[in-house]
C-alpha cells in the first residue's frame, strides 16, 4: 500500500498556494502590524499569555497561526510535512517581518527535527486526523516539552468527524468510526475546505479518527497533566455546507439547534516535572 504520508503530502503541497490565496486566510493582512489570525483570536481567553515562550506548532500548514503566536511574544518554531506548505509559510512570515524558523518533517519525526525542551506545543484544528497513532503524538509531545512545558490543541471534535456530511436533510446521522482504526478512512474529494476556484490535481486523503477518551488517555499515559478540556459549539470552517451559520469571523456553528454538536474542544495539559 502507498505511504499515507506520501499520498497526504500530494494532497497539501497541492492546495498550499491556493490556501495563501484563499480569502479564508486573509494572508495580506499580515503586513498590517497587529494583525492575528482568526484561529488564534479565537484561543487567546485559553491560550493565556505566550510572550517569552519557547514554542513549537505542530502540523503548521502555511503557518499563519505559528506567525500569529509569535506576534503574541513567543519563539516559534513551525514544523509541517509539506514542502510547498513551508515555503508559504515563510513568504507570510516575511511579509508579516516575523522571525519565525519553519521546518520540514514528519511530525512523528518532530525531535529529531527540532530538538526539544520547549515551553509550548501548540497544535491547530484540523491536525490530528491526519494521524494513525494518536498515542505516539501524544509521546512526540511529551518528548518535545521542557519539565513543566505545556500543550494546547484546538481540534474538530470527532463526532464532527463521525458525521454523514453527504445528507441534504439536516438530520446528524454518524457514518464515519469515531475511534481510531487500524485502516484509514479512504476519501476523494476535488475541493477543498478553503475557499478557492483552483481545480486540483492529487484529491485523495487518508485520515483516522480520534475518540476524545483516546486522545485524553494517549495524553496521560505519556506523562501530562490534563488541565484543561473544553467542548466548543462552533469551528473554524464551514464543516457542514447549508446547514451552517457564520457566528463570528470564521466561526461558524449549526444553524439548526447546535447545542446538538460538540463541534470542536480545546485541549490542555502539562509535562510532569522530573
Amino acid at each position: 500500500m502507498t505511504d499515507y504520508r506520501d499520498v497526504n503530502r500530494a494532497s497539501w503541497d497541492d492546495r498550499a498556494a491556493a490556501h495563501a490565496a484563499s480569502a479564508d486566510y486573509d494572508v495580506r493582512r499580515f503586513a498590517e502590524p497587529d494583525h492575528l489570525s482568526a484561529v488564534v483570536r479565537f484561543d487567546r481567553p485559553l491560550l493565556g499569555d505566550v510572550s517569552g515562550l519557547r514554542g513549537v506548532h505542530l502540523q503548521c500548514h502555511i503557518g499563519t497561526d505559528t506567525v500569529s503566536l509569535s506576534r503574541l511574544g513567543a519563539t516559534m518554531t513551525g514544523l509541517d510535512f509539506s514542502p510547498k506548505s513551508i515555503e508559504q509559510a515563510r513568504s507570510i512570515a516575511e511579509l508579516a517581518g516575523e522571525d519565525v524558523r519553519f521546518v520540514e518533517s514528519d511530525v512523528y519525526d518532530a525531535v529529531a527535527a527540532v530538538g526539544d525542551g520547549y515551553d509550548l506545543v501548540y497544535t491547530g484544528i484540523g491536525a490530528l486526523c491526519w494521524l494513525p497513532d494518536v498515542r505516539r503524538w501524544a509521546q512526540t509531545v511529551a518528548a518535545l516539552l521542557r519539565p513543566g512545558g505545556r500543550l494546547f490543541i484546538r481540534e474538530g471534535h470527532p463526532v464532527l468527524w463521525a458525521l454523514d456530511y453527504d445528507r441534504t436533510d439536516g438530520v446528524l446521522a454518524l457514518q464515519e468510526p469515531y475511534f481510531e482504526t487500524e485502516k484509514p478512512q479512504i476519501y476523494e474529494d476535488e475541493g477543498s475546505y478553503a475557499t478557492t476556484d483552483v481545480a486540483f490535481t492529487h484529491n485523495t486523503t487518508h485520515e483516522w479518527n480520534h475518540g476524545l477518551g483516546e486522545t485524553v488517555t494517549a495524553v496521560l499515559e505519556a506523562g501530562l497533566t490534563l488541565t484543561g478540556l473544553v467542548e466548543h459549539t462552533t469551528v473554524p470552517w464551514q464543516a457542514l455546507r447549508g446547514q451552517m451559520t457564520e457566528i463570528q469571523e470564521n466561526e461558524w456553528q449549526l444553524t439548526d439547534r447546535p447545542e446538538r454538536l460538540p463541534h470542536t474542544y480545546t485541549l490542555q495539559a502539562v509535562k510532569h516535572p522530573v
